[in-house]
C-alpha cells in the first residue's frame, strides 16, 4: 500500500528502520537539509545505518535491500561520499562502501571477501577449525575441491591466505572480530562463530 506521499509504505518502513541505526552512529546528523516529504533525509540515514552494520556492501545489494532506484541510490551515496560520511573503493567488478575512516586497506579487503559466499565460508571454517584441509573445508561448504582450491589461491594472492603449511588465515584476529562484529550480515555460519567467537579471543589472547 503506498502513503498519501506516494512513497511505498514498505520501502519506507524499511529505510526508517535502517535510519533509526543510523542515528545512532557517527553517521547521523548530515541530513538537516533534506526534507521529509522527499525522503531523502530517510534514504539518506538509511544508508549510514546500513553501512553501519553491513560495511563492505556493493552499490548494487545496497540498492535492492534498501529499496532504492538506481539513480536514487546513485544520487545519495555521492552526497555522503562528498561530505566524507561514507567511502568507496574498487575490489574487483565491485564498488563497495564503509563508513569513512573506520577501516584499514586490509579491513576493506578482507570485508570484500567475507561479503562473498565461497570465500567467506572458507575463511569462517578456518577460523573455527584451524587444522581443516581443502577436503574438510570443501566438504563443509559442499563445493567441490578444486573450487576451494581455486578461492585459496585468490585469497593467498590477496594475502588474507597462506599455503605455507596448510591453510591458514593471514591476520585471523582482524578477520575474526570483522566476521563476528558484522556477524548478522554475513549469515549462519557467521553468527555460529560468533557465539563462540570467547574462546577464540582468549585463545589468541
Amino acid at each position: 500500500m503506498g502513503s498519501p506521499d506516494g512513497v511505498d509504505d514498505d520501502k519506507r518502513a524499511t529505510l526508517r528502520r535502517f535510519a533509526a541505526l543510523g542515528a545512532a552512529t557517527p553517521v547521523a546528523g548530515f541530513t538537516e537539509s533534506a526534507t521529509a516529504e522527499t525522503g531523502e533525509s530517510d534514504a539518506r540515514d538509511a544508508i549510514g545505518g546500513y553501512l553501519s552494520t553491513t560495511p563492505g556492501a556493493h552499490f548494487s545489494k545496497i540498492r535492492d535491500d534498501l529499496q532504492l532506484g538506481t539513480g536514487e541510490t546513485q544520487h545519495h551515496l555521492r552526497q555522503l561520499e562528498e561530505q566524507g560520511v561514507v567511502e568507496r573503493y574498487r575490489d574487483g567488478d565491485y564498488k563497495r562502501f564503509v563508513p569513512a575512516g573506520r577501516f584499514d586497506e586490509f579491513e576493506k579487503l578482507a570485508l570484500g571477501y567475507l561479503r562473498r559466499d565461497t570465500p567467506r565460508g572458507m575463511l569462517i571454517e578456518l577460523l573455527l577449525n584451524a587444522d581443516s584441509t581443502a577436503g574438510d573445508i570443501a566438504d563443509s561448504l559442499g563445493v567441490s575441491p578444486p573450487t576451494v582450491s581455486k578461492y585459496a589461491g585468490e585469497l593467498e594472492d590477496v594475502g588474507l591466505l597462506s599455503r605455507n603449511d596448510g591453510y591458514a588465515v593471514e591476520r585471523p584476529e582482524t578477520v575474526l572480530v570483522l566476521a563476528v562484529r558484522h556477524a548478522d550480515s554475513f549469515g549462519e555460519r557467521a553468527q555460529r562463530l560468533a557465539r563462540n567467537a570467547d574462546q577464540f579471543l582468549a585463545y589468541d589472547g
